[in-house]
């Protein structure tokens, strides 16, 4: 999955879908492609005609109403969005979102039949603390209070431990071992909570060096890439 953030324009975002579409041909994974708001209209007739999904970086807590600014998870459907980003921790940080928000907006897109993908991840004091478990565990059950899914597909977890995403300063990727390990337990308690075993992919300076060292372990599902998903000589690199 890769996700582009605030970095390009309209015109950069069309140009690297119509390279992507050419480049990149999945075979037995899924490739999802989430540009900004603004670049999901012209971006998604371009993926359609290749294998390549649409996603939205968020979505909205409501429906429609007097919400300025918001972007209303039935029009991202429209536009032939499959999957929309929720939780992120630039959000959570910059955008002061809380957990209340976050469980809103995945039942509200699930009902519009839109795939959560919802980011957990501790940062780098409660990594220091040993408290990574229970702070994931935490944000589990609080973003997933009452959530509904019907198959193993409709929902999922994207583990993001916040000091390894590359736009941090000296931040480097988790050893893959020890991802696999907090993987699995995000995995089993997301499983308590959903009673469906669903995806549990990997975000965190993700490239085309340690890909398949994450993509080898057990328990990691995928990739949610940032920095190197605006590169055309990485992403379609790490796809192969």
């Amino acid at each position: 999955m890769a996700n582009w953030k605030m970095q390009l324009t309209i015109k950069e975002s069309l140009e690297l879908a119509r390279q992507f579409s050419k480049k990149i041909k999945p075979l037995k994974s899924e490739v999802v492609i989430c540009p900004d708001y603004c670049a999901l209209p012209f971006v998604g007739p371009v993926l359609k005609s290749s294998k390549l999904s649409l996603g939205a970086q968020d979505s909205a807590a409501f429906f429609k109403g007097a919400y300025t600014g918001e972007v209303s998870p039935v029009n991202l459907k429209t536009l032939g969005v499959k999957y929309v980003i929720i939780g992120h921790s630039e959000r959570r940080e910059h955008l002061h979102e809380n957990s209340a928000i976050i469980n809103n907006k995945i039942k509200v897109a699930l009902e519009n039949r839109l795939i959560p993908v919802l980011c957990v991840g501790e940062k780098l004091s409660e990594r220091n603390a040993g408290r990574t478990k229970d702070y994931l565990k935490m944000e589990l059950s609080h973003a997933l209070k009452g959530v509904k899914i019907n198959s193993n597909n409709d929902l999922v977890v994207a583990y993001e431990p916040v000091w390894a995403i590359s736009t941090n300063k000296n931040a480097k990727p988790i050893m893959p071992e020890e991802a696999k390990e907090i993987q699995k337990f995000i995995r089993e308690q997301a499983y308590k909570i959903l009673k469906k075993q669903v995806r549990v992919i990997y975000g965190g300076s993700a490239d085309s060096r340690n890909a398949q060292f994450f993509l080898n372990q057990d328990y990691i599902d995928g990739l949610l890439v940032g920095g190197a998903s605006i590169k055309i000589s990485e992403f379609p690199k790490m796809i192969k």
